[in-house]
C-alpha cells in the first residue's frame, strides 16, 4: 500500500491534494534485461510469484519494464545504459552470461540480481558465492556441471556413438572461450568425439545442421543459449529433418519435438529471481543474499520423437526421468 505523506497547514488541519502528490514516494522500476525472447508465461508467473511473496505487486507497488534482446547480445549494453539513466530501483539481469556482464559494465550502485546458467565466479561477477560483494547477486545454474551430466545421459541413450556434433553461439562469451579451449575432436569423458557447428541467428541453424549431417554425427548436443531455446521450435524442426537425435538444456524444446534434456527447473530459478529481486526492493544488502542454485532438476524425455528416429529409450533413463511426452 503506498504511503501518503500529508501536511497539515498552521491554523487549521488542511491538506493540499498538491503537496500530497508531491510527498508521494515514487513506485520503485525493476529493469528486466534479458539476453533472449520474451519467456514463457509460467516463467514469468513464477517471477511474480516470487516477487508477490516480498509483499510486490506488478502494476501495484513496483513497476516493471521488460526488455529482450532476441539474441541480439549487442543490445544488452543499450538497455543497461538506459535503466541507469532512469535511475530503476534494481536491473533484473537474465539468460546469457552477457547480460549481467553488461549490466555491471553500467553501474556499481544499482543492485543486480541474475538468473543465468554461467559460474558466476569464474565469469567474473561475483568474488565469492556466500557473501558477494558489490552491487550484484543471483541465481546460477552451474553450466559446466550440468553439461558433463547431459553428455553421460546422452551417451547412455546412444551407446554405440561415436561422433556428437555440438551447437554453438560464437556470440556467447562461455562458447567462444570454449571453442578455443577444446579443439576439434576432443572426446567427451565418455570417449564420444565432439565436432562443432556455430549458429548466431536464427536462420543459420539450417546449415549449420546440415552441415552436422554431411559429418555422419550420431547426435547434437545444444550448447547452453538464449538463441537456441528462444528459437527452438526451428531448431528442433532442422535437426529433425535431418534424423538427428539432439539432447537440449531445456524443458521446452523437448516440449516443442527435440528428444532429451537435462536442467535446473527454470521455473524454480525465475520463482528465487522474483524473490532476490524483493528482497533488495525492501532494502536487504546484496551481501547478505548469497548466490544460489536451483534445488530442482528435471530430465525429460520425449517418446514421439524417439519412435519417430527408431530409437529405443533405455529403462534405465526412462525410471531417472521427472517428465516423459508421449
Amino acid at each position: 500500500m503506498r504511503r501518503r505523506e500529508f501536511i497539515t497547514l498552521l491554523g487549521g488541519a488542511v491538506t493540499s491534494p498538491l503537496a500530497a502528490r508531491a510527498q508521494q514516494p515514487k513506485t520503485p522500476i525493476v529493469g528486466w534485461m534479458a539476453s533472449g525472447v520474451v519467456s514463457p508465461p509460467d516463467h514469468m508467473a513464477a517471477f511474480r510469484a516470487g516477487l508477490k511473496e516480498t509483499g510486490h505487486v506488478e502494476g501495484g507497488n513496483v513497476i516493471i519494464d521488460y526488455k529482450w534482446a532476441e539474441g541480439r547480445y549487442e543490445r544488452l549494453p543499450e538497455f543497461a545504459a538506459d535503466f541507469v539513466a532512469r535511475g530503476v530501483a534494481v536491473i533484473a539481469a537474465t539468460g546469457a552470461v552477457v547480460s549481467p556482464l553488461a549490466a555491471r559494465a553500467a553501474t556499481t550502485t544499482i543492485p543486480i540480481v541474475f538468473r543465468i546458467g554461467a559460474d558466476p565466479v569464474q565469469d567474473g561477477l561475483v568474488d565469492n558465492l556466500r557473501h558477494p560483494t558489490g552491487n550484484i547477486t543471483g541465481i546460477t545454474e552451474f553450466g559446466a556441471e550440468l553439461a558433463a551430466k547431459r553428455g553421460e545421459f546422452f551417451y547412455e541413450l546412444l551407446p554405440n556413438a561415436k561422433l556428437f556434433g555440438v551447437l554453438l553461439n560464437p556470440n556467447n562469451l562461455n562458447h567462444r572461450e570454449f571453442m578455443a579451449r577444446v579443439p576439434e575432436g576432443t572426446p567427451f569423458n565418455f570417449g564420444v568425439r565432439r565436432t562443432f557447428a556455430t549458429a548466431t541467428r536464427e536462420r543459420e541453424f539450417e546449415p549449420a545442421i546440415a552441415r552436422l549431417a554431411e559429418r555422419h554425427v550420431d547426435g547434437l548436443v545444444v550448447a547452453p543459449d538464449t538463441l537456441f531455446s528462444g528459437y527452438s521450435e526451428s531448431l528442433v524442426a532442422a535437426a529433425n529433418r535431418h534424423a538427428m537425435p539432439t539432447m537440449f538444456f531445456d524443458r521446452e524444446s523437448v516440449v516443442a519435438g527435440g528428444l532429451i534434456s537435462y536442467s535446473g527447473d527454470t521455473r524454480d530459478s525465475n520463482h528465487q529471481l522474483g524473490v532476490y529481486v524483493g528482497r533488495v526492493l525492501k532494502g536487504e544488502k546484496l551481501s547478505d543474499l548469497p548466490v544460489v542454485q536451483p534445488s530442482k532438476f528435471d530430465l525429460v524425455i520425449n517418446l514421439k520423437t524417439a519412435k519417430a528416429l527408431g530409437l529405443a529409450i533405455p529403462d534405465t533413463l526412462l525410471v531417472r526421468a521427472t517428465e516423459v511426452i508421449e
